[in-house]
């Protein structure tokens, strides 16, 4: 008899997981749905298709402080291809500080991978 792992299976499928998104309106209209009288958040969560686990986290969220409705507002940044002035040191670099509830992070970028700097930001604001 022999056994097979399927797990070391060349023929099993490696797309990964698709993972849902939900909008803050959604979030902030659900909890709002479990905070009336009377209100079962298992209730709540399967009339909205969500796991109650996930409803659970945005109560959580919510009672913390870090699930408001703060709008997103996009700061344009303009980048130049002129040369740096002469008297421009060399040291200089671009400082980004980021704070959510009681985490910061900061981030130094060479002033000349501008462009760079400009995509990377891009891509972490997606």
């Amino acid at each position: 008899m022999n056994i097979m792992h399927t797990m070391a299976s060349e023929t099993r499928i490696t797309q990964a997981p698709k993972r849902r998104f939900y909008s803050l309106e959604l979030k902030l209209q659900v909890v709002g749905a479990c905070s009336q009288p009377g209100a079962s958040i298992a209730g709540v969560a399967l009339q909205h298709g969500i796991n109650a686990n996930i409803v659970h986290r945005w109560l959580r969220e919510h009672s913390q402080g870090t699930l408001v409705n703060r709008p997103q507002t996009f700061v344009p940044v303009t980048l130049s291809a002129a040369t740096e002035p002469a008297t421009a040191q060399p040291t200089a670099d671009i400082r980004i500080e980021v704070k959510r509830a009681n985490t910061s992070i900061v981030v130094h970028w060479p002033l000349a991978g501008g462009a760079a700097c400009a995509q990377w930001l891009r891509e972490c604001l997606q």
